[in-house]
């Protein structure tokens, strides 16, 4: 092995070990809360979709990655390359959905009494919980198709048309195909994506607005900065602002592998790592808060 690939070996291992380590403990903070018989708020019902989801990527990403970057390129068949790339692709699509819904939750939380969304706020766990189940229907429908051309390495000697990766492949139709494709995919992440940064700018104008108020009382019984609800926005805040960040270089990563016929190792490798950045940190978040 090259120092290049010992490199990239230690930093797969070291994000699929720290990441599953981190939504493990969560899992067993929950687990604990069950049988304590502890009542869970709405929000961390839907965290526990967004564990599910980064466990997703990152034994479906991570793993197979770390593998072979270690030099074991082609120990996927057939089906363990449709399986990880199909599995991997509902825990995107339920990752970017959950931590949407938990900010547009969020922002119907904290609007004021005198806000149009009040007759909202009694309904709104059901309706969400609903538009959860649904996010992963959706994903499983819409990722239904993204498995066909994938192939194992070791089956591509007579099929010239292929986009080659580090385990798999996939086969390459036509560049204006490909780009239809990816368009029809991306249309569930842009309108999650819209109403995520709409909900979280929300948040913020209405922690602005109260901040501006507070300023003008001397003595108050009630801080909003000790409140759960203030904690509970802080978090989502911070987890939608990591999940945008990287989700925007994840998408430039995409673009430039969809792009190219037979893209680089470090370019797929790059893109790999970004890709688990948001099922590494978000747990930690969590944690931190």
């Amino acid at each position: 092995m090259e120092n290049s690939d010992i490199v990239i070996s230690v930093i797969f291992l070291s994000q699929t070990v720290v990441g599953i380590l981190g939504n493990s403990f969560l899992v067993y903070h929950y687990l604990m809360l069950y049988y304590m018989r502890c009542r869970l708020k709405f929000t961390d019902w839907i965290l526990q979709h967004l564990i599910v989801a980064n466990f997703l990527t990152l034994l479906c990403k991570g793993i197979p990655h770390t593998v072979s970057a270690f030099g074991l390129k082609n120990f996927l068949n057939d089906i363990g390359c449709k399986l990880t790339f199909y599995l991997h692709r509902i825990g995107r699509g339920v990752s970017i959905s959950s931590t949407c819904f938990l900010s547009v939750f969020q922002a119907i939380t904290i609007s004021p009494s005198a806000s149009r969304w009040t007759q909202l706020k009694a309904k709104s766990p059901s309706y969400i919980a609903s538009c959860v189940y649904m996010s992963w229907a959706l994903s499983f429908l819409v990722n239904i198709a993204f498995p066909m051309d994938m192939r194992a390495r070791q089956n591509n000697r007579n099929i010239t048309r292929l986009r080659v990766y580090d385990t798999c492949s996939t086969v390459h139709h036509n560049k204006v195909g490909d780009i239809i494709n990816a368009v029809l995919l991306s249309v569930p992440d842009v309108v999650f994506m819209v109403l995520m940064v709409w909900s979280s700018g929300y948040m913020v104008c209405i922690l602005y607005r109260h901040k501006q108020r507070m300023k003008h009382i001397h003595r108050s019984t009630f801080s909003f900065r000790s409140s759960a609800e203030f904690r509970a926005t802080k978090t989502i805040l911070l987890l939608v602002s990591t999940f945008v960040f990287f989700y925007t270089i994840s998408c430039l990563f995409q673009i430039n592998l969809a792009l190219f016929h037979n893209p680089t190792s470090l370019w797929v490798n790059m893109a790999s790592v970004i890709t688990a950045c948001f099922p590494t940190v978000s747990p930690f978040l969590v944690i931190s808060s």
